[in-house]
């Protein structure tokens, strides 16, 4: 993989190398999900589920990390909060389905 001030060719050549990188993201949320569906039998609620005192702290490290690595907090906030938002509702399918 190169970095992007190697890419000196043309724009096809930054796009071949972000399609990397979207991949490695795109594989890593679907790894992040494993660790979701597994969350759901540790939970004894609802309000377990969804947490929202943790999926603020979780958005709050993220955006501490977005500084880090020189990134937008703001960018990286929203990320997180529309994944967190499918993910807890999918846990809640998961958790529902345990407890029916």
């Amino acid at each position: 993989m190169k970095t992007a001030i190697e890419c000196k060719k043309n724009m096809n050549e930054i796009r071949i190398e972000i399609d990397s990188i979207d991949n490695k993201i795109v594989e890593l949320i679907a790894f992040r999900s494993e660790y979701v569906k597994e969350a759901a039998k540790f939970k004894a609620s609802e309000t377990a589920v969804r947490d929202t005192s943790r999926v603020q702290q979780v958005i709050n490290s993220k955006k501490a990390l977005a500084d880090i690595y020189g990134v937008s907090p703001k960018l990286i906030g929203k990320i997180y909060s529309t994944m967190i938002d499918h993910f807890v509702n999918a846990e809640l399918e998961e958790w529902n389905n345990k407890n029916t």
